[in-house]
């Protein structure tokens, strides 16, 4: 069985309080688990990463990510949601599966590169059969730990004119759920199926029956769903909860909610993704959830990246922004009643944990991922201390450091599954298997291939998307949501 030993890092370990200890150690890998913790471990056999001046970090895990869009970033700089559906969800209609593939991989490679090692994937590149196959041969291809939301969505049908399917669940979507249902798991047991489905709400009941059917016969444990919550409107998890669905499989993503909506979390178990960039830009209010005292709900929150084509796929980033627009909402609060806070409120630990254990109870895997401890799997995240970025930092608060002052620049390695994916601040070339074979044309992949295939696809998908009536485009969105016009205004 190989090995791998992590000498003399600074390991950031979990108590049983899920409080974070910095601990000078050595880590030995076997096979894929953590086998053991300690001082001068000794294993003749092993091959040996030297982390004297390292920080080791538990594996980052993304709760919400639409893995696929790679191709599109860039183009939602200064979208709003509405923009966003039409030029970012909805342009699946123009990927092939070969594209599909390509982005994919991509996705995966920036989050390896930026030390996520286990993914919530809302999957919604349900254009055919062959998408959904393709999105899952990258992921496996690229060694990320997946939870693949299979998502049967509304989809374009045309997009000349732009016309949107509305029922998600037609076609050839569920005869491919039964077949993803019987194959999964993939990768070793490393990608798992779950599903990825807004309908709740408004699916005819025998519909949504049928659906819910075939996620307890496959085991399904992860059900991620959209959830955006404005004061007025109907509560989406109150609906769901109403047909009898809500449980702890759900994993909700974006963090507004009501203070009966966290109240339900709470009673059902429900766990939920802040994305903060997406919901700063998008105007889905201040992340805010997860750091909360009156909601009651801080525990159940987890981080999320959302678009890769819109920010960073960094989860430390995330944190880091989520937890200052906490600080600085909390710091208005007291301003508007006269007062100036003496304490922060809400911590680089919680961030932190927003960003590993937190996000392995939302994908259910807090058994096996998200800290660092015997017996878990090897999904690990080895820091440079003496970086430009964290230099003198890493060494007085090494969680400190991640939180707020790191970058992917400064992520040396990463190990996911006991397996090296990016050392020495570099990606480790892909090998392929046969299904990806046939798209990449060889056995093995290194990031300039993946990066020219990209290019090479996204230049034909920008030209089909430069045919689209982007107005007519929203205003049919709009429609299909059943978002009225007068909802609609610029402060």
């Amino acid at each position: 069985m190989a090995q791998l030993l992590l000498k003399n890092g600074i390991a950031l370990i979990h108590d049983e309080s899920e409080h974070v200890q910095a601990v000078k150690t050595d880590i030995l890998v076997e096979g894929n688990r953590i086998a053991k913790i300690g001082g001068n471990i000794s294993s003749p056999q092993a091959e040996v990463i030297y982390c004297t001046d390292k920080i080791i970090s538990p594996g980052f895990i993304d709760t919400h990510h639409h893995v696929w869009q790679t191709q599109l970033k860039g183009r939602h700089a200064d979208h709003t949601l509405v923009n966003y559906y039409p030029t970012g969800n909805f342009t699946a209609k123009l990927f092939t599966a070969e594209d599909t593939f390509w982005g994919q991989l991509g996705g995966c490679l920036e989050m390896i590169d930026c030390g996520t090692t286990s993914v919530a994937d809302f999957a919604h590149i349900n254009m055919s059969p062959e998408h959904n196959y393709k999105a899952i041969a990258a992921t496996v291809a690229a060694g990320m730990r997946s939870v693949y939301g299979f998502s049967p969505n509304p989809r374009l049908s045309s997009t000349v004119p732009f016309t949107i399917d509305i029922n998600g669940l037609g076609g050839h979507s569920m005869p491919t759920f039964d077949e993803l249902g019987k194959a999964s798991p993939w990768g070793d047991g490393r990608v798992t199926l779950g599903l990825a489905y807004d309908g709740f709400p408004w699916a005819p009941k025998e519909y949504l029956d049928m659906l819910m059917a075939k996620v307890d016969e496959f085991g399904i444990k992860v059900i991620q769903t959209h959830v955006l919550w404005r004061p007025g409107k109907p509560s989406i998890p109150q609906k769901i909860d109403e047909h009898g669905f809500l449980d702890k499989r759900f994993l909700t993503s974006h963090s507004s909610m009501s203070k009966e909506d966290a109240d339900l979390y709470r009673k059902r178990g429900v766990h939920y993704s802040s994305t903060p960039s997406t919901e700063l830009q998008m105007a889905m209010g201040f992340p805010v959830a997860a750091f909360r005292h009156d909601l009651g709900v801080r525990d159940l929150g987890s981080l999320g990246v959302d678009c890769h084509t819109n920010n960073s796929a960094f989860i430390p980033g995330e944190a880091r922004i989520g937890l200052q627009s906490a600080r600085a909402a909390r710091g208005e609060a007291a301003a508007e009643k006269g007062k100036t806070p003496v304490t922060v409120g809400y911590t680089v630990q919680e961030a932190f944990n927003l960003a590993t254990i937190r996000g392995a109870h939302a994908m259910k895997i807090e058994d096996m991922a998200g800290s660092i401890a015997e017996g878990k799997f090897a999904d690990l995240v080895i820091f440079d201390a003496n970086s430009p970025s964290m230099v003198c930092v890493g060494v007085h608060d090494p969680v400190a450091a991640i939180v707020l002052h790191s970058s992917p620049a400064d992520v040396d390695t990463v190990i996911i599954d006991g397996i090296v994916r990016k050392r020495d601040g570099r990606l480790i070339d892909v090998k392929l298997d046969e299904s990806a074979k046939q798209v990449a044309g060889k056995e093995s992949v290194s990031w300039k291939d993946v990066a020219m295939n990209l290019i090479k696809t996204r230049e034909r998908i920008q030209s089909e998307a430069e045919k689209i009536d982007h107005k007519d485009a929203e205003r049919k969105v709009m429609e299909a949501f059943y978002i009225s016009a007068d909802e609609l205004g610029d402060p």
